[in-house]
């Protein structure tokens, strides 16, 4: 199953199914591996019992894929690292659930970092929904120079990718200018710009190259409003995504706990915000 496939069946579900299947996305694709093979099988037949209104039966093929993934994770399968690298609970996208019911508008915001062949991206909202992805490049490397640039877009369309529902109201925060330039055409109708030297050639993940997809998406959106905020320069939400998206970089190269650390920074930075949300 491609990825957009994945998204754009996500609706079918029960609330609470979609996020058991959110979680499971890794394996969609990736399937390094047998068991991966088995996971995606079971989600796929989850959604297609979904399609015909079979609940029930949805919920089983995801609780057999969620033991799938849990016992993949524990062997690291074929030494293969779907869902293992990243997020572990949620497969780079989680949720600290204490901020959760905040009645404000949403406010978010993305980042991106790269040294050498390493890359990551990030999101944070102030709601508690945050996501991180490392990232490393190869010969077939899609980038082009702009690599900086279009890193920073794509934790954009990481973050919007998220919503199963688009918000009614959200400011996303960007500290790259150029970055921000793109995104207002974007939303202007100009989908045709791209950054220098990104390639469109078919990917294998998915029907659209990730750019190609925001591009597409933010015209229709007309809730999200994209905003530039100065990075390195205090505000708790940028220096949230900041972080990490350097965390997500790290544990490409580096072992530790990325799940419980990711966590408790994202907790400490939504607390500021709120204080100062509160305070104003």
């Amino acid at each position: 199953m491609r990825l957009d496939e994945f998204t754009n069946a996500l609706p079918l579900l029960p609330e609470a199914l979609r996020h058991r299947a959110e979680a499971l996305r890794p394996y969609l694709t990736l399937n390094r591996c047998e068991r991966c093979r088995q996971i995606s099988d079971a989600v796929n037949l989850a959604l297609i019992a979904a399609r015909y209104d079979e609940v029930a039966s949805a919920a089983h093929q995801l609780e057999a894929a969620d033991a799938l993934a849990a016992d993949h994770d524990r062997l690291a399968a074929g030494g293969c690292r779907a869902g293992v690298r990243g997020g572990d609970s949620a497969r780079g996208r989680s949720l600290v659930t204490r901020w959760a019911h905040t009645d404000a508008d949403l406010v978010a915001a993305t980042d991106a970092s790269w040294k050498g062949r390493y890359g990551g991206i990030a999101y944070v909202v102030s709601d508690g929904h945050f996501g991180l992805r490392g990232r490393t490049t190869s010969r077939l490397d899609p980038t082009g120079p702009s690599r900086a640039l279009i890193n920073e877009l794509r934790a954009v369309e990481y973050l919007l990718s998220g919503f199963v529902t688009p918000p009614d109201r959200l400011t996303v925060l960007v500290d790259s200018l150029s970055a921000l330039s793109y995104l207002h055409r974007w939303q202007a109708g100009d989908g045709t710009a791209m950054p220098a030297g990104y390639s469109l050639r078919p990917r294998i993940r998915a029907a659209q190259p990730t750019l190609v997809r925001l591009a597409e998406l933010v015209p229709n959106l007309p809730g999200v409003t994209f905003q530039h905020i100065k990075g390195h320069a205090g505000h708790p939400l940028n220096e949230a995504a900041d972080a990490l998206s350097h965390m997500a970089r790290r544990r490409l190269t580096e072992p530790f706990d990325l799940r419980g650390r990711a966590e408790d920074l994202v907790d400490a930075f939504l607390r500021d915000w709120h204080t100062a949300g509160a305070a104003a």
